[in-house]
Parts: C-alpha cells; structure tokens; sequence
C-alpha cells in the first residue's frame, strides 16, 4: 500500500495543478462559444486535431524513449542531448515542407489564402511544443512534479490572458485563439529549457539515437492511431451531406455548424480525460521505478481497480448532471459553460467519457508491454482501432451524425483496450480481473443510459431520479472495490 500512496501522490500534484489549469483553460470555452459562430468554432477544431495528429509525428515517441532510457541517471545527460538534437532538426524539416504544401492543406482547414495565417501560426505552435515534451518528461523523471505544474499553469495563463485581450481588447477574430497559443508555448519551451539546461552538458551520440529510435518508432503509427480516433470525426463531419446534417439538426444547419457544435460539448469529456492524464503522468514513471518489484503484478492490478473505481464516479457525475454542467453561469463572462446554441450536441458526452474511460485502461495494460520492452505491439492495436473508428464514423455519421461519431469513438477505444489487456496478461502475469472490471463497466453504464427509464417507472421528477442512480452506482463501485482491492490484497 506504501507503493500505491506514492502513485496517488504524484497523481494528486499532477491531479490538482491540471486541474486548476484545465480549470482556467476551460475558461475559453463559454468564451469562445459566445463569441465566435458555430461555424468559426468549427475551425479551431479542425485545426488542433491537425495540431494532435502532427504532435505525434514530429515528437516520435521520444517522451517515452526518454522515460525508458534516462532512468540510468549517467546516461541521462547523453540520452537528453541527443533526443533534443534529433527533434529539432526532424520538427524544422517537417514544418518546412507543411509552408511549402500549404496552398493544398488549408480548404481542409476551411480557411483560404486571406486566413492562412492561422496555417503558419499552427506551424509555429508545433515547432515549439516539440521542442518542449523531453525537458517536460525529465520534470516528471525526475520527480519534480510542482515545478512542471507550475510551468503549465503558466502557460495556461498567458494563453488564457491574451485570448481575452486580443479579442475583447484589440478586435481581433479566431486568430487570436492561435496567436495566444504561440506565445505560451513559447513560454513553456524556455522555461522547460532553462530548468534542464545542465543535462544538455551531454554529448550526442550516434549509438543513443539509434536505440531510442528503435524504441520510440512504434509509438509514431500508434499516436497517429490514437489521433484518428480522436479527432477524425471532425473533419468526417465537416464532409457530411448538408441534407443530412438538416435532417438531423434542423434547418439551415450546416455540417461546419455540426463540426464546432460537437468540438464544443466534447469539452465536457474532458474531466474524465482529465482524471486519465493526471494518472498517465504519475503511473509512467512508477511502474518503471517498480517494475522489478516481487510484488509488482498485485500492485498494478490494484491500482487498475482503484482507477476504474474514480473513473466510474467521474462518468457518472458528468453524464447523469451535464445539462446542470453546460448550464453553470461565468459571472466573469455573463455566459454559461458553453453556450445554448451548442446544447444540441451533449448527447455525445456519455459515450465520449466511456472513450476515455477505456482509455485509462489502455494506460495501464501499457506497463507490462513497457517493461517487456514489447512495444511494436501497440501500434498494430491502435491502427486497429483507428480502422474501426473510420468504418464505424463512416457507417453512423449518415443515420446519427454526432452521436454516430461518439460512439465510434467509444467503440474504438474500447476494442484497444481489451486487445492489449489480453497481449498484455501474457507477456505479464498482471491480475487485472477484467471480467468483473467489464461487468463493474457495464452496470454503471447501464444506469446512466437507462436514466430515462428509470425516472419512469420511479415516477419522480428527473433531477431526484438522478441523484438516486448516482447513489446507487456509487454503493456498487464502494462494492467493487472493497471485493477486488482485498482479494488481491492476500
């Protein structure tokens, strides 16, 4: 137990900061849903799932190689020097010839030459945040988890600051969205580079780039896996036929009205997303540091069931409540967490926290793959995944639209999850108990989409209903963990 309040330590620091700063990011979002039209909205969308899948190609799963091979502290200096090195002249390569092709990329955009700026200011955000993800990983190597907190909320606030000031100040459009990116990202580059500037003391070595290249390359066509199921959906509803996005929605409704309705009410999955990469940022680093442990394989399978534990009162909270959520009033803005003219999309907000919820479980089958060093398996599985989220978006988005490419989503991730839990139980004897974890999942869900008919058949008015299926999901989650935590506990 003295090793999981270690993990639930560092998952607090890392829980508390991202909170905080997720809060004030979040911020933008009444802001940005009252100020800009759907359609407007829907570009910032289009453009940062362009950002997503690009992070992942620029950044070559060297995060991960870093956390793998700097462990050894002699060789951590060495390991720095040479990933920095790479990736500034891989990310300059790449965003030299995105400026050349961009005639030919910005109607996926829907911008044109007069809005091309927005292009170059993307490429300007990905230059900088390459250029930032080891200095970042060696914080939380390091164990220096106040400061990375610290460095993030910075870069949240000078985000959150301009985005203010050069739109209600100086006039400006959807631009300022990206120009405020740039400079915080620029922030955190320098400051990230000025708290791990003694490790560049290393020296470049051919043979460290070789091995972490080896080790980081699967992560390329997995991240991009990973970035289809995330945000694809956007650009296949931008291509939706306009009869059906009025068939569904309404008259005059159109699928770049449809993009920016779903990007807003996605948003509310992002406290179980929240909940998942405060856990990834804590769970890396501890099952490295405790991986040749005699009693590892208990100590991970627990830590799986406390996470299914908060992450199925995180589901149920935002699901049951989230007309109350969207409803919150900014006093500071004079507008709700997102504007009413988004309402027509939260539909999508169950099955996208059953998404991420899945994906904290992908996290943690990741350990026995990491320290097998088994890795080429995880870009088979979220290619995988990423062909089911393609045919499943393909198929729905026609007959459903949003809630279509929602549940594409969670079908994705959930198809991964279990592809590598099983792959993983074989190459590590973890005991995950994925029966009763399915089960637990799946009882908890059916309360939350059986709420309809619950409040029904109870005959009460649907707030109370919803109070009392919280409780009840919260009896049967204390149930869950009291059984598995202390069988596995002997």
């Amino acid at each position: 137990m003295k090793q999981l309040r270690e993990l639930f330590s560092d998952t607090l620091i890392y829980g508390v900061s991202s909170v905080v700063v997720r809060f004030f990011n979040y911020l933008l979002v009444p802001f940005h849903t009252d100020v800009f039209e759907a359609a407007k909205y829907g570009i910032v969308g289009l453009v940062y799932a362009a950002i997503s899948f690009l992070n992942v190609l620029l950044t070559f799963g060297m995060e991960s190689a870093y956390l793998r091979y700097a462990e050894n502290r002699e060789d951590a200096p060495h390991v720095f020097k040479t990933i920095q090195l790479g990736l500034l002249a891989f990310a300059t390569t790449v965003c030299l010839l995105l400026w050349l092709v961009m005639p030919a990329l910005l109607p996926l955009f829907n911008l044109d030459p007069d809005t091309s700026g927005i292009f170059m200011l993307m490429l300007g955000i990905l230059w900088f945040d390459t250029l930032s993800i080891v200095p970042l990983a060696e914080l939380r190597l390091t164990r220096r988890a106040w400061l990375f907190a610290v460095i993030k909320f910075l870069n949240v606030a000078v985000n959150l600051f301009l985005n203010f000031y050069l739109i209600l100040a100086l006039g400006f459009g959807i631009e300022a969205v990206f120009i405020a990116n740039l400079a915080a990202s620029l922030l955190m580059t320098i400051l990230t580079w000025a708290f791990t500037a003694d490790l560049l003391k290393g020296t470049f070595k051919k043979k460290w780039l070789q091995t972490v290249f080896m080790f980081g390359w699967p992560f390329v066509p997995s991240g991009i896996g990973f970035v289809i199921n995330e945000s694809l959906d956007r650009f296949l509803l931008n291509a939706m036929a306009p009869e059906n996005a009025e068939r569904l929605y309404g008259e005059g409704v159109t699928p770049e009205d449809v993009v920016g309705i779903y990007n807003a009410c996605y948003k509310l999955a992002v406290f179980m997303l929240l909940l998942v990469q405060m856990y990834r940022m804590a769970w890396q680093p501890f099952f490295m540091r405790h991986a040749s442990d005699k009693n590892s394989p208990a100590l991970f399978g627990q830590a799986f069931i406390w996470y299914n534990g908060f992450s199925a009162l995180v589901f149920m909270g935002v699901a049951l409540f989230r007309e109350e959520i969207v409803g919150i009033q900014i006093p500071l803005l004079d507008a709700s967490l997102i504007n009413e003219g988004y309402w027509a999309g939260l539909e999508i907000v169950p099955f996208l926290l059953i998404a991420y919820w899945f994906h904290g479980w992908y996290i943690n089958f990741s350990s026995g793959v990491f320290i097998k060093e088994k890795t080429t398996v995880l870009y088979k599985i979220t290619l995988m995944g990423a062909v089911i989220t393609i045919i499943a978006n393909l198929l729905l988005i026609p007959h459903f639209g949003m809630t279509g490419s929602a549940a594409a989503t969670s079908l994705s991730y959930g198809a991964m999850a279990t592809t590598l839990g099983i792959f993983s139980k074989r190459v590590m004897a973890v005991p995950y108990r994925l029966p009763e974890s399915f089960l637990f999942m799946g009882v908890i869900a059916l309360l939350v989409f059986g709420e309809s008919q619950i409040t029904a058949v109870l005959g009460m008015d649907p707030f109370t209903s919803r109070i009392l299926i919280f409780v009840v999901g919260m009896a049967i989650t204390a149930v869950y963990l009291k059984i598995l935590v202390k069988d596995l506990d002997r």
